[in-house]
């Protein structure tokens, strides 16, 4: 019998256990996913959907393969359209740019490898650059619970299609919050991996030396049996040491927190604090400071000239075809010499010491995943200031080379969700995952 579109389970393991038994079949899967995409298509998620038929035949192959042998037999994702698929445009939510590419990304060629089935490529702020999910010609992203709400970005449609079940995982990016930001705003899980550990060749660069391809699920679970085959031979650098009883993790100093006004994400963090604390975790609260001067290297610094780097020809040619925030940060870039680079570049390294003495002793650090939730219609009114806050947890990550997890941590008043996220050493992400088990209810 096929599963309706309001009983379907789409996490890893219920998927896994009604096409074991029998209970539904891939077709099946199939027909229902479609019928969701169908009902939620104001949401603006794709930015190409693939045909139906295509997907249906692509499940009829998978139906003539020994399932044990793929760990991702088909579960259905999605990819973040600056993520290359063979034989499908390219956009990076940028028409002008859009190309097809003859080779899939290496780590979409992983997924494919091991079973998984892909329904579409989605929608993203241009160029990934903005944590919001309204900057695409192709539409804002809309909230999986509201949609006067923004998704968060820039992987706002991979989060939504997992937020509303259409998909049992993602594929993101980020490069400043992007694979984190919309997890929180949508009540589900985005793993933003340690750089280098998935690749990104096949992936339209942000700011290259930044960028990781970030995982979006219901659950760590899902979450890492997907970075098991994202990381391809990569994974075997991954932490295998699992927490012990006892764990020390971080807080801001109460100076240093920043929830601009939102009184109930203030709550909701605090009540994620002394979860853990209920569970064994002892308390530090460390000096903020120097991560929030490594996150303004990010935006107020040269790091923003890589973003013109990456696209430099395109930019020169085409810039009257980009949205005008997205030429208005990319332009920015034009105004950082040469020194200002290496004297940034000074500057981080200094700061790399004083953070990792700050973390020394400390298994992970808990923050909000971002301060804050604004309605579409604020940020068309004020979407660079807006912007800049909600980075305020997130933009010094990758500049530290530190690895992060996004996960829920309840709902405001409104029904709209909060996040929080644990940030840890490179190479922890797996720890990261068994520790956020603690803060489940």
């Amino acid at each position: 019998m096929q599963a309706t579109t309001e009983n379907l389970k789409m996490d890893i393991t219920s998927i896994k256990a009604m096409l074991k038994t029998g209970k539904l079949s891939l077709p099946e899967l199939v027909e229902t996913i479609y019928e969701k995409a169908e009902a939620h298509h104001d949401h603006n998620i794709w930015i190409h959907l693939l045909p139906k038929e295509t997907v249906l035949a692509k499940a009829r192959q998978l139906l003539q393969k020994d399932s044990s042998q793929l760990p991702l037999y088909g579960l259905p994702y999605a990819v973040k359209d600056n993520i290359d698929v063979a034989g499908l445009p390219t956009t990076a939510a940028c028409p002008a740019f859009s190309y097809v590419p003859e080779a899939s990304a290496d780590v979409v060629q992983l997924l494919e490898d091991a079973g998984a089935l892909l329904i579409g490529k989605t929608n993203l702020d241009q160029f990934a650059t903005g944590l919001v999910g309204t900057r695409s010609p192709y539409g804002s992203v809309k909230n999986t619970y509201n949609k006067e709400y923004i998704s968060g970005g820039s992987s706002s449609g991979s989060a939504v299609a997992v937020g509303l079940g259409l998909v049992s995982f993602s594929l993101g990016t980020d490069t400043a919050g992007s694979g984190r930001v919309p997890a929180g705003f949508n009540n589900i899980v985005g793993l933003k991996p340690t750089k280098g550990i998935i690749s990104t060749q096949g992936v339209v660069p942000a700011c290259k030396s930044l960028d990781c391809v970030s995982i979006f699920a219901l659950n760590g679970e899902d979450a890492e049996l997907v970075l098991n085959i994202a990381a391809g031979k990569e994974e075997k650098k991954l932490s295998i040491h699992l927490p012990k009883g006892a764990f020390t993790f971080a807080v801001p100093a109460k100076q240093h927190l920043n929830f601009f006004g939102n009184t109930e994400y203030a709550a909701l963090y605090q009540q994620a604090v002394e979860k853990l604390q209920s569970a064994g975790g002892t308390l530090k609260e460390i000096d903020f400071a120097p991560f929030l001067e490594t996150a303004a290297l990010l935006y107020e610094g040269p790091w923003v000239a890589e973003r013109l780097a990456s696209i430099k020809d395109f930019f020169d040619s085409n810039s009257d075809d980009l949205l005008k925030e997205t030429k208005a940060i990319i332009e920015g870039a034009k105004k950082f010499s040469a020194v200002d680079t290496f004297l940034s570049l000074y500057k981080l390294d200094e700061l790399k010491i004083l953070t990792d003495s700050l973390l020394q002793n400390i298994d992970f650090m808990l923050v909000p995943t971002s301060p804050t939730i604004y309605k579409i219609e604020e940020i068309k009114n004020d979407p660079i200031q807006l912007n800049k806050n909600l980075g305020y947890y997130t933009n010094f990550v990758n500049l530290l080379n530190l690895s992060a997890l996004a996960v829920p941590n309840g709902f405001q008043s409104n029904g709209l969700p909060m996040g929080v996220t644990l940030i840890g050493a490179a190479y922890a992400d797996k720890q990261l995952i068994q520790y956020a088990k603690k803060l489940k209810p």
